[in-house]
């Protein structure tokens, strides 16, 4: 069987699976169920769906390929992600459940008033949106090389079927839906890594001790960077990002919180979140050693890769000299990652704008609330593939850069509007905090500028840090007197 055929055959049979689940799920679903699940979803079933959450398509493919121009620096950003779930835990998920809340975005409202309310539910809804289209642009590109194009099927028609798959299946059920769409995506993408540096390292004649030896000595299993602060890749940088970074994506992002508020109380949501967060550093760890393997694959068959590093594990899986085995596995964890992961944010996306922009659930019956779900969602696809394919049309780097790029743009406001909530007292004037959320991505923007061209200093994901503390500054100056 060719190449086009086997990830023809690996998707439909993925899809057939994915559809049962679903239909499994979305049983008796109404519109409340849609927008919380029910509120009744055991913490370990939150918790698996919780360690496949965040991974996407991305992280699928660009996370091995980056181990060869950054070793696994990476982790360093992961360590931060385990220390950033247990602050979510204890000091987010509490105030959400104690507000009962449908979009975590609902207790702006509450603090400031509707503008503000309405700035962050913008802020995600540009967030989500782009990082979404970011991480099944990745996707999409892989299986247009492997199968579309092959197949002379154009780019644009490529999108138009997986987004209106995905479509389908997140229609109905909604967060119900994606909280065992995820349990089901997470441990495929587990099998499939594991099996992966298995079949990897049987074509490179490594037996188990063989295989921790050769990954222990590469110049790539590097973890920690302390030498240079100057670099994005220095220690104290990526672990303080990611603490914040994750609670920025994860903490105050409605596509995986939506998952963590489905659980019955706030003991078993807690419970939920930092057994995901534990175990997703050892999942991470998985990616980056088969990323080492893959390196090894590559030096030792004489193979290169074109443009990016995001190239590598497909490259790999399918070549002439690999068992077939491989190519299926990296179909099934791709498909996996990216049509769940899209899935879900597909859904966070209506959820959102159905409540917090729309405000439908305050105006309108349940019947009426579900018919106007369903159109919002249908927009959100259509919206999703237009900016998938203009990502197809501008973009040069690599994918999980451009993915933690966007988020420290766009996810700044919303942390610092979170921020100053929590921890400041006194009210603000709501009127102008829509100006304050915008001028301060800009003022990071110029920062970052600044200190590359005049100080040689390359700003990583800290930039996200700079963009929350303008945020909470320009708040203070709205402050109102007594």
């Amino acid at each position: 069987m060719t190449t086009p055929w086997i990830v023809l055959a690996t998707i439909i049979g993925y899809f057939i699976l994915l559809f049962v689940v679903s239909w499994l799920a979305s049983r008796k679903s109404d519109a409340n169920t849609a927008l919380t699940g029910g509120r009744e979803a055991p913490w370990y079933i939150v918790a698996i769906a919780m360690i496949g959450a965040p991974i996407s398509g991305v992280t699928f493919v660009s996370v091995p390929g980056m181990v060869a121009a950054k070793s696994f620096s990476y982790m360093q950003m992961v360590l931060g992600f385990a220390v950033g779930y247990f602050v979510i835990a204890y000091v987010l998920v509490p105030l959400f459940f104690k507000r009962n809340l449908v979009s975590i975005y609902g207790y702006l409202e509450e603090r400031f008033g509707g503008k503000t309310h309405k700035t962050g539910a913008w802020f995600f809804f540009i967030s989500k949106i782009l990082g979404a289209a970011v991480r099944f642009y990745v996707v999409c590109v892989t299986l247009q090389a492997l199968m579309f194009e092959p197949l002379g099927i154009p780019f644009i028609v490529n999108v138009l079927v997986t987004i209106a798959l995905i479509f389908l299946y997140t229609l109905q059920g909604g967060v119900k839906t994606v909280i065992w769409t995820d349990t089901l995506k997470s441990i495929c993408l587990i099998l499939s890594v594991v099996l992966c540096i298995f079949f990897v390292g049987q074509a490179l004649n490594f037996d188990f001790t063989g295989l921790c030896s050769a990954v222990a000595s590469s110049d790539t299993s590097r973890i920690f960077f302390f030498d240079n602060p100057s670099e994005g890749t220095y220690f104290w940088k990526q672990f303080l990002a990611g603490i914040f970074m994750v609670i920025a994506m994860t903490g105050l992002d409605q596509d995986l919180m939506q998952r963590t508020l489905a659980s019955k109380n706030v003991k078993e949501s807690k419970k939920g979140l930092i057994v995901s967060g534990i175990t997703q550093v050892f999942v991470v760890g998985l990616f980056l050693v088969l990323g080492t393997i893959l390196t090894l694959y590559m030096s030792k068959m004489g193979l290169n890769y074109d443009k990016s590093t995001d190239e590598i594990f497909g490259i790999v899986a399918f070549d002439s000299k690999m068992s077939v085995v491989v190519g299926i596995l990296f179909i099934l964890g791709l498909v996996s990652a990216a049509y769940s992961a899209a899935g879900s944010a597909l859904t966070a996306l209506t959820t959102s704008f159905t409540v917090d922009i729309l405000e439908s659930n305050k105006k309108e019956d349940e019947t009426t609330l579900g018919k106007t779900r369903k159109k919002v969602h249908i927009g959100m696809a259509v919206m999703m593939g237009i900016v998938i394919y203009v990502f197809y049309l501008i973009s040069s780097q690599d994918a999980i850069s451009a993915v933690y790029s966007l988020a420290s743009y766009t996810y700044g406001p919303i942390l610092g509007l979170f921020v100053y909530g929590m921890f400041i007292k006194g009210d603000v004037r709501d009127k102008l905090v829509p100006v304050v959320c915008v001028l301060s991505p800009v003022l990071s923007w110029v920062l970052q500028w600044a200190l590359l061209k005049y100080c040689d200093y390359t700003m990583s994901f800290e930039l996200l840090l700079f963009n929350a503390a303008f945020t909470v500054i320009g708040l203070l100056l709205l402050r109102k007197g007594k």
